[in-house]
């Protein structure tokens, strides 16, 4: 199951409003199949590894990141129908697909056909890999993610708003790897008038990774660009993943509209003393609103640069 996640991260960023799903099967302790989500979400990471597979996939064991969905489609049959036909002995799943179309019905359409379910494996894992897909399901719109790069003293520019660059190289392809693992990427109308950002990806081999460009503001926007007017209105982009890259207006607006789902704090260890701060305003009224909204997940060194991500923390109604 864990190969299965894994796989499961590469399509990430390329597989539009569908889950990016890992799927391998075993038969006699050796792999004959495996598969990922294909980019715009078809075909499916069962189709992919049951096309290896072949007729050797009866009486095997798959292992798949989610559930199979239960639905057929205009682009292909439903990968429980297609299990199902192909005969395997056993389906282990990472997770019951959130998506109400699927939820708990592939499971049972298995079972109805013989075929021995295990559920749920190495669940936290997939959850995360799969983030973006279940907040799109559960709370209609994309997962968001606030990447800020800053002096340890928060600064992310000089006073005259010269920032390249705060951090260095290390740090800056990591923030082009998780711009290859997202659907889309936001700035706001300022950072695009004066900035003029690409917002590509620049490593090499994954430049075509390079994710939709979105624009926060209410200007007209770069051809090739996409606008929403508030940050409530990312719901409009359908996808499941969003990367805020800045300003410090953007950021604190998806802040204080409590859309952030992760951070990306990437600090270099410089002091600049009056430059110009990461955030504004955020909209909390005491200081202890501002505790136990967020748990660290990670921290690792790039280069002399550190990162640290956090997970917004599920707090009490």
């Amino acid at each position: 199951m864990a190969a299965a996640i894994a796989l499961a991260e590469r399509g990430k960023g390329r597989t539009g409003s569908n889950p990016s799903v890992g799927c391998i099967i075993v038969k006699d302790g050796k792999v004959i199949g495996r598969g990922l989500t294909q980019p715009s979400g078809r075909p499916h990471a069962e189709a992919m590894a049951l096309a290896q597979a072949g007729a050797e996939a009866a009486g095997a064991t798959v292992y798949v990141s989610l559930e199979p969905c239960a639905h057929d489609s205009e682009r292909g049959p439903s990968c429980a129908d297609i299990l199902v036909a192909a005969k395997p002995a056993r389906i282990v799943a990472a997770l019951t697909d959130p998506d109400p179309r699927t939820s708990g019905q592939g499971f049972a359409r298995l079972k109805a056909a013989g075929i021995e379910v295990s559920h749920p494996v190495l669940a936290d894992a997939a959850r995360a890999s799969l983030a973006g897909f279940i907040c799109r399901i559960e709370n209609n719109r994309p997962h968001v993610t606030l990447k800020l790069a800053t002096s340890m003293d928060g600064c992310i520019a000089m006073a005259d708003g010269s920032s390249r660059w705060i951090t260095g190289d290390a740090a800056r392809a990591h923030t082009h790897l998780e711009r290859a693992r997202c659907d889309a990427i936001l700035v706001g109308a300022g950072t695009v008038a004066i900035d003029q950002p690409a917002l590509d990806v620049r490593l090499p081999g994954l430049e075509d990774r390079s994710p939709r460009r979105v624009m926060l503001g209410s200007g007209e926007a770069p051809a090739g660009w996409e606008v929403i007017r508030s940050p409530q209105d990312i719901a409009q982009l359908d996808c499941n993943s969003v990367l805020v890259e800045g300003g410090a207006t953007t950021a604190s607006a998806f802040l204080e509209a409590g859309l952030v789902d992760r951070l990306l704090l990437y600090r270099a260890p410089i002091l600049i003393g009056g430059g110009l701060h990461s955030l504004g305003d955020i909209g909390l009224n005491t200081l202890g609103a501002a505790h136990a909204r967020w748990q660290l997940s990670d921290r690792r060194m790039l280069g002399k640069d550190t990162l640290e991500v956090y997970e917004a923390a599920c707090l009490p109604a």
